[in-house]
């Protein structure tokens, strides 16, 4: 479902008109990259890419098309003191359906994400230490208790009845989440994060997920196109998501920044050769 169909980016002269040579700023930012691109008008399909190496733009044009869109986002980012300048005159165009949310998802909610679980992995572990240590105490201890001591009781009488895991586990309400690893969280993350009918910009979210896992997150988002009427904005160099079945893809590093095939591009091709090279080895 393409919700947004096209964005309208602010050429030399209307960048220049926005400038004030009577204001001293620390930053022009985000102004001077596009035009040098000689990247204005930007055509959307069902999965749009933005490709290009560091530098190249593709994280600010996220932010703009986000701002513009007043999309829910999590993570904060610096505008500068000409950004909101910049996204008030830039014009885009809708469909005849709206989306019921634009959400805009970028590699630092994911990072916040496992840390997150991290900390709860930590504290799981030092209540599992804490249970193991009771679980002992209750198993081999000669106090009589009374039937008024209620939860002492069943604590001894669990301890000599249950194996130690078993004990563990019925007093660790989250144990479940000890047992996911990054890229499992990650993917959970994606699967919570995105439903039906939505315009979804993500910022590089290969980072953190292993190839396999790209390949699974590949296949969700076609899914997601597919079935659930959802468009999505991206930005990455992973040649697993920049295959994407029917995607748009503008190329950053190149002027003027046009539209490509995935098969073409710089970093795909790197791969391509290498595994060429050692094609004797598989």
């Amino acid at each position: 479902m393409v919700f947004l169909k096209n964005f309208k980016l602010l050429n030399e002269s209307q960048e220049y008109y926005l400038y004030d040579p009577r204001t001293i700023f620390n930053s022009v930012y985000p102004l001077q990259i596009f035009p040098k691109k000689e990247l204005e008008n930007i055509y959307f399909s069902d999965i749009t890419i933005f490709y290009g190496g560091n530098g190249s733009g593709k994280s600010t044009l996220l932010n703009i098309i986000g701002e513009k869109l007043s999309a829910e986002r999590k993570s904060s980012f610096n505008k500068g003191e000409y950004f909101s300048r910049y996204v008030e005159r830039c014009d885009y165009e809708v469909g005849r359906q709206n989306p019921i949310e634009i959400k805009i998802i970028t590699s630092d909610d994911i990072f916040d994400t496992l840390l997150d679980i991290r900390a709860i992995n930590s504290g799981v572990n030092r209540k599992k230490s804490e249970l193991c240590k009771e679980f002992l105490e209750n198993k081999y201890s000669d106090y009589d208790l009374g039937i008024y001591e209620y939860d002492a009781l069943k604590k001894q009488t669990d301890a000599k009845r249950k194996s130690m895991s078993k004990f563990i586990r019925g007093r660790l309400v989250n144990n479940n989440i000890i047992e996911q690893s990054n890229g499992e969280s990650a993917l959970l993350y994606w699967e919570r994060e995105i439903k039906e009918n939505g315009i979804y910009i993500l910022d590089e979210p290969e980072n953190s997920l292993s190839a396999e896992n790209q390949v699974k997150l590949k296949k969700f988002i076609e899914e997601s196109t597919r079935f659930y009427n959802c468009q999505f904005i991206i930005s990455t160099h992973s040649p697993f998501l920049l295959s994407l079945e029917n995607a748009s893809i503008y190329n950053l590093d190149v002027v003027p920044a046009v539209t490509t095939k995935w098969t073409d591009l710089a970093n795909v091709r790197i791969y391509h050769d290498f595994f060429e090279e050692h094609r004797d080895k598989f």
